[in-house]
């Protein structure tokens, strides 16, 4: 699957904080825009996907741009880590990337605080394309900082809900949970005991079971992560505390989270055949789309379901919503080919057939709200429900920052020390947490 070095690469890049180099760049011509895109020219593309069906898509979307821009060629670079990209950045040159993609949408922050990625703002404008009717919600969010549109989505992922159809029949459980009180209830019936551990677990509310990362649970109570003056609101918007004691309930009512820990250490690993959802050792997974590849693929003995990920009682009127994150694709500062450059960012994030097509090759979910509505999509039915998830205005992302995921990573130890019991006080808990991120950004400006 081709999510496996995408996940990968965005866990490493969220801990990990990357320089970028500072560079002056809005898309002008002094910046470099000032190249004859109607010229016979090469421009160079650099992006991250190194398997070999990835490689071979990307490829099939360059040869169809190719084949509109007979003038345009472009060599074409894998495996590019956003270091290795980060690199070429600051060292510029003939054989540096004129276009990148990014698996890391957490360091969109640091691609346009620090210039090493033009503003695309110019560009859409000048080709009259409007990114806030062209993107779903949440990729036109997260694909942009203070107002500087430094990148733009090339496929998504969403998060939702697999359950086990099998597991639910034998509970009597009719359907999947729309709101978290049916998600509680339903996680408790199908979780069955076996002496001091489980035949069975419901579901694993853990931080470190797989994709139950804080950022991920919090996407259904809708977060504002900063106020208007970039001010951590962790400890101000009652969405956190919410998060937290919905997750910390599940940790209690499910066993514990010593209990629950000792199971999941008997488990297998998130990207192998043997992860406890396709086993049937867990019945419900928060995961994204391409979990439903991965799990066919390891031959269940069981029916598997998918649904939206349940949200707040109080919010059941936006069922159907969830977290959104993405590839993402820009332009270099140093390109001296910036407008030949735009047009294979334009024809890769725009050209409807282009996004189908690539998302078709890499099973992914495809980045414009055209291409989610068009008949050329092939999939699995069950797919449909990342599609709408993708697409639906109340789906949510996390924020670009200045220093990048690190205020993620702050937020998701907070959490980790919170489900064990270390710590015990959430409102102060949640004081101290917005006082690091402020001061970790503080310190990065």
């Amino acid at each position: 699957m081709p999510v496996i070095s995408r996940k990968v690469a965005v866990a490493l890049a969220t801990s990990a904080s990357i320089a970028l180099l500072a560079t002056a760049c809005t898309g002008q011509p002094d910046s470099g825009a000032n190249d004859d895109a109607s010229k016979d020219t090469t421009i160079n593309f650099w992006h991250a996907w190194s398997a070999p069906g990835e490689v071979k898509a990307v490829r099939s979307l360059v040869a169809g741009f190719e084949k509109a821009h007979p003038n345009i060629h472009v060599d074409v670079v894998a495996n590019m880590t956003d270091d290795k990209i980060n690199q070429a950045l600051r060292a510029g040159g003939d054989k540096a990337p004129d276009v990148i993609s990014s698996f890391t949408t957490n360091n969109v922050g640091k691609f346009c605080s620090s210039g090493a990625l033009v503003d695309l703002n110019p560009f859409f404008k000048k080709a009259g394309i409007d990114p806030a009717t062209t993107f779903p919600k949440a990729m036109n969010e997260y694909t942009q900082f203070d107002g500087n549109r430094c990148a733009a989505p090339l496929l998504g992922d969403a998060y939702g809900l697999y359950y086990n159809k099998t597991a639910f029949k034998k509970a009597g459980i009719t359907s999947p949970p729309k709101t978290w009180s049916e998600f509680e209830k339903d996680a408790k019936k199908l979780t069955l005991t076996k002496g001091d551990s489980y035949k069975q677990l419901g579901f694993m509310p853990n931080y470190h079971g797989w994709e139950s990362t804080t950022e991920h649970y919090f996407a259904q109570f809708s977060p504002t992560y900063f106020d208007r003056s970039g001010t951590s609101n962790v400890a101000k918007d009652p969405a956190f505390e919410a998060g937290f004691t919905l997750q910390k309930k599940l940790v209690d009512e499910l066993g514990g989270y010593k209990k629950l820990e000792t199971y999941r250490a008997t488990l297998g690993d998130e990207w192998g055949p043997k992860h406890p959802f396709h086993t049937g050792q867990v019945a419900m997974q928060l995961d994204g789309e391409w979990r439903l590849g991965m799990a066919e693929e390891a031959k269940p003995d069981f029916e598997i379901g998918v649904a939206p990920l349940p949200v707040p009682d109080d919010r059941a009127d936006q069922y159907g919503k969830g977290y959104i994150t993405g590839t993402i694709t820009g332009i270099a500062a140093t390109s001296k080919k910036q407008n030949a450059a735009w047009e294979l960012v334009k024809y890769m994030t725009t050209d409807t057939d282009a996004v189908v097509g690539f998302a078709n090759d890499i099973h992914n979910v495809p980045s414009t709200l055209a291409a989610l509505k068009s008949p050329k999509l092939k999939y699995d039915p069950r797919f449909k429900t990342f599609l709408d998830i993708a697409a639906d205005p109340n789906s949510t992302t996390t924020p670009a920052s200045l220093n990048g995921g690190v205020y993620l990573v702050t937020i998701q130890q907070f959490g980790y020390d919170y489900e064990s019991g270390k710590t015990k006080d959430l409102k102060s808990g949640l004081a101290q947490t917005a006082k690091q991120i402020d001061t970790d950004i503080a310190q990065a400006k």
